[in-house]
């Protein structure tokens, strides 16, 4: 029952969430040299379930046009869905009235994301715009969320609401330092979504998903594919410049000659069974050095 569930939700691919939340609680200590467990926690929670949710959806969706079987009976995987988001809202609701508006707008913002990424009649997952969204929102926001929710109050978005006026600050020093710390997820969860286009093209076209690689042309995905992945290893050049990492992460540089082999690997051949994978592996080449040398800073 429970390895059907975790084929259902696909909990291997978790790591794409797991990842940049370290990065985000590496450097909410880096900067603040505090953290808040327990809300922390309900967030991290909440994050999981609903990525699980969203994935389930995925699932249960593509499954209705492609012929394949689900790990359940299609009326019990309904129940395990609406479960997941119920419990997901409810978490997210929790942590919200638990902190301030901000994380109630910003999680509202990820979860309408998640839900009309496969759901509605023009969902994102069959347009060009899977990319951007997957990056933005998995790379971006889910550091931003749980920095938010450890920083003193308007260190980084302040917004209050009440009857005569709506007050948005923004300090912008803390959030270009956090959106150059955020660069290597952003675009690197984007390649992932980029391989998997690439790699299910012809696929794809058959059932009306016209992604990217679909609009720019494979040889085009191709070197954006490699443009994100030097952009991240160039951010790293500037987070030492200015700071905002120890610059040992300028010996973690050396990352770059498994991350070309991965890219000339990729050019050659694009499918799930043999060369996806690279994506994954660069993934994890790429953050999980900026995650431990993000912790080791002092901003």
């Amino acid at each position: 029952m429970l390895s059907r569930f975790f084929s259902f939700v696909e909990i291997r691919t978790k790591l794409a969430s797991l990842v940049p939340f370290l990065l985000g609680l590496a450097f909410a200590y880096s900067r603040f040299q505090a953290i808040q467990w327990f809300l922390t926690g309900l967030f991290f929670a909440s994050m999981i379930v609903f990525d699980m949710a969203t994935t389930a959806l995925n699932n249960f969706i593509d499954t209705q046009s492609n012929g394949q079987p689900l790990p359940f009976p299609r009326k019990t995987a309904r129940v395990i869905l609406a479960v997941l988001l119920v419990l997901a809202t409810g978490l997210g609701l929790v942590l919200a009235f638990s902190t301030d508006l901000t994380i109630l707008l910003a999680g509202a913002a990820c979860f309408a994301a998640g839900i009309f990424y496969t759901f509605g009649p023009a969902p994102i997952s069959r347009m060009p715009l899977g990319e951007i969204f997957s990056g933005l929102f998995m790379g971006f926001f889910i550091p931003f969320l749980v920095v938010q929710i450890n920083a003193p109050t308007g260190s980084l978005v302040f917004i209050q609401l009440d009857w005569q006026m709506l007050t948005l600050a923004l300090r912008w020093p803390e959030l270009v330092k956090l959106f150059l710390v955020t660069v290597t997820p952003v675009a690197t969860i984007a390649n992932i979504m980029l391989a998997n286009n690439m790699c299910d093209l012809e696929h794809d076209r058959m059932v009306s998903r016209l992604t990217l690689p679909h609009y720019i042309g494979v040889p085009a995905a191709l070197n954006v594919f490699a443009g994100l992945y030097y952009a991240s290893l160039l951010s790293w050049v500037a987070l030492a410049a200015l700071g905002l990492v120890t610059p040992w992460v300028l010996a973690a540089l050396l990352v770059t000659l498994p991350v070309e082999k991965n890219i000339r690997k990729f050019r050659k051949l694009q499918t799930k069974k043999d060369t996806f994978a690279v994506s994954i592996q660069n993934f994890l080449l790429l953050m999980l050095p900026l995650v431990v040398a993000t912790a080791l800073t002092r901003i």
